[in-house]
């Protein structure tokens, strides 16, 4: 039976804070699933707003808009709105004991398509979600040897002349002649670099843009399907089966990144990296975009609006401290960011150094080789040691470039530290390019290129496995049917996700991932939470939720957030939403695209029709939230045609046979006249 909203005080007054005992005993399933432990609550909360935004995202975030003062930006949203909004959830779904259908249908049944938009942009996220875990299954495999294949570019081409080891045949200049054989360097791999070839024409093999599709890697097919297995095998019992795998999946990415913390700070250029990192830009503050990108993070870190958070709480005791569990999981996740910033920028200093001492080892050759030649002036020459460019600071070739590289012949370089830690440090570049080129230069690289993947894998797979709770949780609390056939629903809903995702394993594959990723999730989730906002704050209320809370917990929580919930995080949701859909009309969306030809990357414009399925996938995700409202609607409206024509029946009827009223009670007119009157 479905839960009842409390449209009036009155109500309320009358049957409990959420309806009453009797209500709630006919409302919720008889047999409620529950965690065994807090511990178990903890894994699986935490596990799921620690993802993989937390290694690749924020610290590219904290990087490009100030640093530290981007930390403080992002502590003062975590507090203001973040954690408010988590909090709601929370005591949402502990209170109502139902998924997100369940729970926006309790408190209005116009309102049950907010739940309905959460399942459908977990479908979304999930689908594309997944081939990440499936391009880190198929990394980790080929972690299991030495070299690595992405230290070196290939160079084995058979006597025929063509590429033996590159698809699609792959130009190449000759290099050299041995025994018959053409050794020659790859173009595309030499003009980028090992791991860039490596991730875009083998891992990928990529397509110039979103326009050309190309056939199906199976590679990437195969692993889809292993990560679908396992995402499927781990929720096959529900949260019995999926908590045990994430003892494992939420631990162990916190050992991996230990690990690398302390390996990661004994590398030379550690410590330049992460000053590089935490340098504050305060001027940052002013700039609207950055106070747009904080709140996303913080929305997204924090797991808002998918539906999850209220599907994990509803299985939690309704004495459940919820309101400590908020500040827990948010501070856990916050540290959690930090610490992989950390680690990220220390390894990836040390990658720019050792990019930038090659640099200076080139230029400071040619500069040698021009002294010799008669070309250069001996006034202008460098101090230091020409011979061993290794000892060489950074900072003494770069004062000395500044001041006398323009009057050396060739073509010299700056070999800027700023300008390599800036390169690959976003989204999947920096897991897959930029780390991945770090881990080749440390002593036994295959040990910590399989660990790092493997941290990848799991923090994807509690992610997950969230997500897909997202989904099936509240359909199972919605229809019964569902319910009874839960492990069936969870292998169907795998299988359908891993047929829709064959999308992505094409080689035009990644384009639709950061199609996804940019698009289908960002807006309506939102939307979403602009919603269950103001659904709780203003038309259920806030003092009554809070009333709620004092009931459900034993004490009232502070009415800071009683303000918080209805002006603060309602505001700045709308501004967030204001200044993503201006952003959105004033610039054409854009994609980055592999160019084969210049071995670079390359921002496209999304094509005409890429912009339509744009539109559509927002479309689709928001629609459930009017099509319920003008359902309810008309429910409404038919039960008051239906009651008016009952009324209408009373008043005809004839009160001869000793009805004193239309609507007396029909088995005292039994007593009176021994037979029941047809009509009364």
């Amino acid at each position: 039976m479905e839960k009842q909203p409390l449209p009036t005080d009155d109500d309320q007054a009358e049957s409990g804070p959420y309806g009453g005992e009797e209500q709630q005993e006919e409302s919720e399933p008889v047999a409620r699933a529950g965690w065994n432990s807090k511990v178990e609550y903890f894994l699986a909360q935490v596990g799921f707003s620690v993802g993989l935004g937390n290694v690749w995202r924020f610290p590219y975030l904290c990087h490009q808009n100030g640093g530290g003062s981007f930390l403080l930006l992002y502590i003062l949203l975590m507090v203001v709105v973040g954690i408010p909004l988590f909090f709601l959830e929370l005591a949402a779904g502990q209170a109502i004991r139902q998924g997100s259908i369940g729970v926006w249908k309790y408190i209005s049944p116009r309102l049950s398509g907010i739940g309905y938009s959460s399942c459908v942009v977990c479908f979304f996220v999930a689908l594309y979600y997944n081939v990440i875990l499936a391009w880190s299954l198929f990394y980790l495999g080929n972690s299991f040897q030495s070299p690595l294949p992405w230290e070196q570019c290939p160079n084995e081409v058979n006597a025929t002349g063509k590429c033996s080891s590159c698809p699609n045949f792959i130009q190449v200049s000759v290099k050299s002649l041995n025994n018959g054989v053409f050794l020659l360097p790859v173009t595309e791999c030499e003009k980028s670099s090992p791991t860039s070839y490596f991730w875009y024409r083998k891992a990928l093999d990529i397509t110039d843009s979103i326009d050309e599709t190309g056939s199906f890697n199976p590679y990437i097919v195969c692993c889809l399907l292993g990560a679908w297995t396992i995402v499927c095998l781990g929720m096959f019992r529900g949260i019995k089966t999926s908590v045990k795998v994430m003892y494992f999946s939420s631990i162990f990415p916190y050992v991996v990144l230990f690990c690398f913390l302390v390996r990661g700070l004994m590398l030379d250029g550690a410590m330049e990296g992460i000053t590089h990192m935490f340098y504050p830009k305060l001027e940052i503050w002013g700039n609207v975009q950055v106070w747009r990108q904080a709140a996303t993070q913080v929305f997204f870190a924090l797991g808002l609006g998918f539906g999850s958070i209220i599907a994990y709480s509803s299985y939690n005791p309704k004495n459940n401290n919820c309101h400590r569990d908020a500040y827990t999981v948010s501070i856990i996740n916050f540290l959690t960011s930090v610490l992989a910033t950390l680690v990220v920028f220390a390894v990836l200093g040390f990658r720019a150094k050792d990019k930038v001492k090659d640099c200076i080892a080139r230029n400071l050759m040619q500069v040698s080789e021009s002294f010799h030649s008669g070309r250069v002036n001996v006034s202008i020459m460098p101090k230091f040691n020409l011979s061993d460019p290794s000892s060489v600071a950074p900072e003494d070739y770069s004062s000395w470039f500044t001041q006398y590289g323009s009057q050396i012949p060739g073509n010299l370089t700056q070999c800027n530290l700023e300008e390599e830690m800036q390169k690959g440090v976003e989204g999947t570049g920096l897991a897959f390019i930029a780390f991945t080129e770090a881990m080749t230069l440390l002593p036994g690289s295959p040990f910590w290129s399989a660990l790092f993947f493997l941290m990848l894998l799991n923090l994807g797979l509690s992610t997950m496995f969230g997500t897909m709770e997202g989904i099936l949780a509240p359909l199972t609390d919605r229809f019964k049917i569902l319910a009874n056939n839960k492990t069936k629903l969870t292998v169907f809903s795998c299988i359908i996700g891993f047929l829709i995702g064959l999308l992505f394993t094409q080689r035009c594959g990644n384009y639709f991932v950061t199609m996804f990723d940019d698009y289908s999730a960002t807006l309506p989730l939102i939307i979403v939470v602009v919603f269950e906002t103001f659904s709780v704050s203003w038309l259920y209320g806030a003092d009554r939720f809070l009333d709620d809370i004092e009931g459900m917990l034993g004490w009232r929580p502070h009415v800071i957030y009683k303000y918080l919930w209805k002006y603060i995080c309602l505001l700045s949701m709308l501004g967030l939403l204001l200044a993503t859909i201006i952003r959105m009309l004033i610039k054409r969306p854009t994609y980055m695209a592999w160019n084969q030809e210049k071995a670079s990357e390359e921002y496209l414009d999304y094509p005409d029709w890429a912009l339509a399925v744009l539109a559509l996938l927002i479309i689709f995700a928001m629609m459930p939230v009017p099509v319920c409202f003008i359902r309810s609607l008309l429910q409404d409206r038919v039960r008051q045609m239906s009651r008016d024509g009952e009324n209408a029946a009373y008043s005809m009827v004839s009160t001869d046979d000793k009805c004193e009223t239309p609507l007396t009670d029909m088995s005292e007119l039994e007593q009176r006249n021994g037979t029941a009157a047809a009509y009364c």
